[in-house]
């Protein structure tokens, strides 16, 4: 079993403000599977239904955000969504109200399924999954991991259906 050396946190953080994206692990980087089209598709309609939610309620959407779980945790988020007030700072320490990660070709479930509960605990209150290969949606919560009929929000009227992100 090979063994990694360990980076520092402050290696990590210039690596983030020279455009790096992986996960940062207790240490370890972890690279992140992204790039093709149908992941982006998703997060660029995402973006844009929560831009016009924005018209009607403070909502502030960023997809790719570092996101500071603990003194060394930290997630790239396919997109996060905050509810009120814009978060700071540029790499947030609080949860976010929504997390939605979009599947990629090489994800693993085991590693997906760790990264949903790591946003769970953090304290992210709605967790979404898109998988844009099978056309599914799923929510994350302490149930686990479940496929649903449409991505809703309780709190407004928000509701994004499979025809919308999929056609």
């Amino acid at each position: 079993m090979a063994t990694q050396t360990l980076v520092p946190v402050e290696d990590y953080l210039r690596r983030v403000d020279e455009g790096g994206c992986p996960d940062y692990l207790d240490g370890v980087l972890v690279e992140r599977n992204v790039g093709h089209y149908k992941h982006s598709k998703i997060q660029v309609l995402l973006v844009a239904a929560f831009l016009e939610l924005g018209k009607r309620i403070p909502c502030h959407a960023a997809p790719e955000l570092h996101l500071k779980l603990a003194a060394r945790r930290y997630r790239v988020a396919d997109l996060a969504v905050f509810f009120g007030p814009e978060p700071g700072p540029d790499i947030p320490t609080m949860p976010p109200d929504l997390v939605v990660e979009v599947l990629s070709p090489d994800d693993r479930h085991k590693d997906l399924i760790e990264k949903l509960e790591e946003y769970r605990q953090w304290g992210v209150t709605h967790i979404w999954f898109v998988d844009p290969w099978t056309e599914r949606l799923h929510v994350y919560n302490d149930a686990g991991l479940m496929q649903v009929a449409s991505f809703r929000l309780p709190e407004s009227d928000f509701e994004i259906t499979p025809k919308d992100l999929f056609g």
